[in-house]
């Protein structure tokens, strides 16, 4: 007898990304929802949805009137524009012992904290980019060199990002970390901006970690425009940033540099904590390294998402995929002293 399944996620509202007109990110839940929850009815699993609705004590009570459900599939991203409540729900399953999919709390809330996550990684000699946080009252204390990208600290979905993120004199710099301080919690992540390839990857697995192919993305811009993958590029489709920014799956690189991005990549996955599922972020630098720009857990899963083109690349159909993410969340796997690449 299969396993019953709920698909869990927030139900999208009006909140701060509407005003700003950032709301198709949060609408996308719904077709990822969608999607999810088709592939497990292939695959043979009772699946009930379940829309999560702020506050979060009151989507914590909703979840303890569940029945019957063997495992969570957990599509839940934050409430009204606040992402660190995806972290908090994590660690209300986890008080209810109730087996949910992707990562735990801690990992989820560890993401969100990009100058904590950086440092970790900078520790165990992971490269990342020089990074500082500015407010508009400590802009004076700049201290990197231009040109550099100034984002949000804590958000994801590529919320913030524009083509006026990336700034290449002091004027420019103070009007932006004045606009991210005002619309996204008081604080800018300023960073060393990497103008090189592009890649992202998908890991899976607990112990036994698998990459399945790595994915570049490719900009077609004009020459005044930064290859930034903005939130145009990901969400606005009339946009030239949607029109001239493509992913190439699997990337065209050599075997050596395949073999540096996904061993950076499963070594970033444990050392964030992460488990189920993951998405990491490159740059790759003028001499060559690759840098990590980002680590994402629990990232789109939809079928047109990177995750999604990755595994099929690896020659695993969608339906799948989202089976052995069901599975992931129900058992650990054994140790892998020598984790399979499956690029």
């Amino acid at each position: 007898m299969f396993m019953k399944v709920a698909v869990i996620y927030n139900e999208p509202e009006p909140d701060r990304y509407y005003t700003l007109g950032e709301s198709k990110a949060e609408l996308g839940v719904l077709d990822e929802v969608r999607a999810v929850s088709a592939a497990l009815a292939e695959s043979g699993f009772p699946v009930v949805t379940v829309p999560l609705h702020p506050p979060l004590k009151e989507a914590e009570e909703r979840l303890k009137t569940l029945q019957n459900i063997d495992v969570i599939f957990n599509l839940f991203e934050g409430f009204d524009g606040r992402p660190e409540t995806e972290g908090e729900l994590a660690r209300i399953l986890e008080e209810l012992k109730i087996p949910f999919t992707g990562c735990s709390s801690s990992a989820l809330k560890l993401s969100l904290d990009k100058v904590r996550t950086r440092g970790l990684l900078a520790a165990s000699g992971i490269p990342t980019p020089g990074q500082q946080i500015l407010t508009p009252p400590t802009i004076s204390s700049f201290h990197l060199g231009f040109p550099c990208i100034v984002k949000p600290l804590a958000e994801d979905a590529s919320h913030g990002l524009s083509e006026e993120s990336v700034v290449h004199d002091f004027a420019s710099l103070e009007n932006q970390v004045q606009k991210i301080s005002h619309h996204f919690g008081g604080k800018a992540l300023v960073e060393e901006f990497i103008d090189g390839r592009e890649f992202n990857v998908i890991v899976t697995g607990n112990s036994r970690l698998t990459v399945p192919a790595i994915s570049e993305i490719v900009y077609t811009l004009p020459p005044d425009k930064p290859r930034i993958l903005t939130f145009e590029a990901k969400w606005e489709e009339n946009s030239l940033y949607y029109k001239n920014t493509k992913a190439t799956c699997p990337a065209q690189i050599s075997l050596n540099e395949r073999e540096k991005i996904s061993g950076i990549a499963r070594k970033t996955f444990k050392l964030t904590g992460c488990r189920g599922y993951a998405r990491v972020d490159f740059r790759q630098d003028s001499e060559g390294n690759f840098k990590v720009l980002e680590v994402n857990p629990n990232p789109d899963i939809s079928p047109d998402s990177g995750a999604a083109r990755q595994v099929t690349a690896a020659g695993m159909t969608y339906s799948r995929f989202i089976e052995k993410i069901i599975r992931l969340a129900l058992k650990g796997e054994k140790t892998d002293d020598n984790p399979r690449y499956e690029c």
